[in-house]
């Protein structure tokens, strides 16, 4: 069984609840309600591109089909994606998946979604962490999900959500292992790729993370 095929389930599933997405990354606080603004961040055409990601790619050195990614812009959101799979080695077949969202949140403070989305990782079981000093706000959030089929087999998820003024950030990986037959990934290893690949993705369009 392939490491992305539960994974790119939950993620997906995530990802349907995560276009509430990631508030503000820098600058001051404003009122609840009010528009906090987008000045200092940019809008790029192709966010895989712009995700250098290589604290991932030293894991994950091998690519897995071609990235897809989309940019669109509107008065009120712009709306940057990247979604690619990665391997270890080139003739493995197993793989991880990548998410990456940026948006810019141009009309309305993203602050009261922001709360709702680690509201609703919680009670789906997700093990929240606050990250200090990311933004304005920053979590993440970690899924060890049973196959209901076989219990031998884990589907794992991590998560990272930041928040500065009227960007919000979201960032997933996946994948899985099985009891007795493969090793489980890593969890710090992850862990620390999201936090160092995020970081320096965010810096790249002009957040002061």
């Amino acid at each position: 069984m392939l490491w992305g095929i539960g994974g790119v389930l939950i993620a997906s599933v995530v990802w349907a609840g995560a276009v509430l997405t990631v508030p503000g990354l820098v600058g001051g606080r404003d009122a609840a309600g009010s528009a906090p603004g987008t000045a200092g961040f940019r809008v790029v055409d192709d966010l895989c591109a712009t995700a250098r990601l290589t604290s991932f790619s030293r894991i994950y050195p091998a690519q897995s089909g071609t990235p897809y990614h989309y940019t669109t812009r509107h008065r009120a959101l712009d709306d940057m994606y990247c979604s690619q799979y990665r391997k270890r080695a080139g003739g493995d077949s197993e793989y991880v998946s990548l998410y990456l969202q940026t948006q810019l949140h141009k009309a309305v403070d993203p602050r009261p979604e922001f709360e709702a989305q680690r509201d609703g990782l919680r009670q789906r079981g997700y093990q929240i962490t606050a990250v200090p000093g990311l933004g304005d706000d920053a979590y993440l959030g970690y899924l060890d999900d049973l196959s209901r089929s076989d219990p031998t087999w884990h589907y794992l998820t991590q998560v990272l959500y930041v928040r500065q003024r009227g960007l919000t950030f979201y960032a997933s990986w996946s994948g899985s292992y099985q009891d007795g037959r493969t090793a489980a990934p890593d969890r710090e290893e992850v862990r620390l790729a999201l936090l160092a690949d995020a970081r320096e993705l965010l810096r790249s369009i002009g957040a002061r993370v």
